[in-house]
This record gives structure tokens, sequence and C-alpha cells, in this order.
């Protein structure tokens, strides 16, 4: 497949919640790298979809009476630029509190031509205020990695319309993690995810307390296991993952967090090294929450940090 030359052939959809000034700098930025937007809006109360019509963009206000997720979002800005631009082959998505890297649309644009079973490609995502709090920091270090084939994105990336088409997008009944099981079930079917070096979004955590800290954590741990609970033995990684959660995050173990701190310290430092540590006790929060859920035939609500 030859590098894709017009600008137009990428198309954006914007996905946000009660953004404020972050949605602002999203759908700047978005604009001037498409002329093909689309803003998915759930449940804002802070006027969010009529900052987004300033803008021009196309507005979709997701309706209140089914469970509001990224997912659906998602599912919903594609399904409306499929209808308004039918020809477009790429589709960037972007969280609303995020601002798109002015060289990045080109950079991903270049990157996915480069080979036909690349589905999904990103690049770095940054915290736009890292040293505001101890939070940022973290999460700006969790955004890192090596440029080369991952297993999965985050929420920011570009995807080939037609791998979304062939696996059928996001499962919008994940309240979490349903990039990681998009991504899966591409790889299942022979594409490939890939990590590109160049700079793709800022992002606003916007995370200044330890409660906010604990959500997300939370979050990550509900849907680990929800994975596992799904893929099993298919994604042994998963396995590995759960059994670090439960052993390190159950009190029995905590004598033994020191261990734990010290693998981590030399490779990634102190501060990195206590969040992990701490991190693992609201994760495993998180697997136990989805299996007792389960148990009890119980749909689990989103679980939120802002």
């Amino acid at each position: 497949m030859s590098i894709i030359q017009a600008a137009q052939d990428v198309g954006i959809v914007v996905i946000g919640r009660n953004e404020g000034e972050r949605l602002r700098l999203c759908l700047q930025s978005a604009t001037q790298g498409s002329d093909r937007v689309v803003y998915v809006d759930s449940g804002s109360k802070d006027g969010s979809p009529g900052l987004a019509r300033t803008f021009g963009v196309e507005v979709i206000e997701l309706d209140a009476a089914s469970p509001f997720t990224a997912a659906r979002g998602r599912n919903a800005g594609f399904a409306r630029l499929r209808e308004l631009w039918p020809d477009t082959p790429l589709v960037q998505f972007i969280d609303g509190d995020c601002e798109l890297d002015p060289d990045w649309i080109d950079a991903a644009r270049t990157g996915i031509a480069k080979d036909a079973r690349t589905a999904v490609v990103f690049g770095r995502r940054r915290e736009r205020y890292p040293d505001r709090t101890l939070f940022n920091h973290v999460c700006n270090m969790e955004w890192d990695g090596l440029a080369g084939l991952a297993e999965s994105c985050g929420g920011d990336a570009l995807v080939r319309a037609q791998a979304m088409l062939m696996v059928g997008g996001y499962d919008p009944s994940l309240i979490a993690g349903e990039e990681g099981d998009m991504c899966y079930r591409m790889r299942q079917c022979g594409w490939q995810i890939v990590r590109l070096p160049d700079e793709m979004t800022l992002h606003d955590v916007a995370m200044t307390t330890w409660r906010q800290w604990w959500q997300r954590n939370r979050r990550s741990g509900h849907a680990g296991a929800e994975a596992y609970h799904r893929r099993g033995a298919q994604d042994p990684r998963l396995i590995k993952y759960l059994l670090s959660n439960l052993l390190w995050g159950l009190p029995p173990f905590w004598l033994l967090w020191p261990v734990l701190w010290w693998r981590v310290y030399r490779r990634s430092g102190a501060i990195y090294a206590t969040h992990i540590v701490l991190g693992k006790v609201p994760h495993c929060f998180g697997q136990l929450g989805f299996w007792w859920s389960s148990l009890r035939a119980r749909k689990m609500l989103l679980i939120e940090y802002k």
C-alpha cells in the first residue's frame, strides 16, 4: 500500500465528558489535523456539545438511557464518520483531555502505510503538567515505551478502518480495557499493532488526590480481570498480571513489599517503584470487585477518577 497523500484520508473521532478547557485544546488540534472530525459527548454538564459545535465539527450526544463507556463513544463516532465520509480509510481516536501533536497525523499516516498488516499505530503520549503532582509524574512515565510491535494501544491511536470493521470495533459493554480487547481481536485476525517513536498527544490527567489515583488503579485491575475472564489461557500474560496483583495486593504479602520496591527502583527510580507497589492494592480490589460482581450477575458501573 502506498503512503496516503490526502489529509482528508484521515478522520478524527474525539470522545469526551465534562472536559472543559481541555476539550477546546483537543478540538483545536483535531480540526487542524483533519476536516473530518466527529465529537461524541457522554452526558456532559459543562456545555461541551455547544463548545464543540463552535468548531464546526459533527457532534453526537449519546442517549443516557444506555450506560456511557469510552468504547460506546468511539463506536458511535466511527459509525457517524463512516456515514459522512465512507471513503475514509484511517481514523484517529483521541480522548477529549488530550491535544494532538501538530506533526502526529503525518507521522502516523506514514507509519501505518509501511506495512499493510498494521491495523493500529500510536506514539508518545505525554502529560501536559508532569511536575504538577506526583500522580501526573507517574502517569507520564507509564505512557513511555520502546518503538516497535506492541500488544495493544491506549485511547489515542490511528486505526485502519478496514481492520476495525473486520473485528466489529470496540466492545461497548466494557467499562475499561476496551483498547486491549480490540487489539487482541485484531491480532487474532493477523493484524499488528505498532508503537511509533513520534510525539502523539499531550494528556492532562488532572489527578490531584489519592482517591483519584486509587480509582484509576482500581479500574485497571477491573479491566485485567475482565480480560482474563474473556480470554483466559489464550493470553498467558494476563495470568501473570492477575497473580501479581493478588499476591502483592493482599495483606499477608505486604511484608515482602520492600523486595518488589527494590526490583522496580533499580529500573525506574523511587517514585515509580512506590507507585507500582502501592498500586497493587487498588489493582487487587478492582480484580476482586469484578469477580464479586460476576458471581452476583451484576453489571459494574463506570469507575471514574475525574
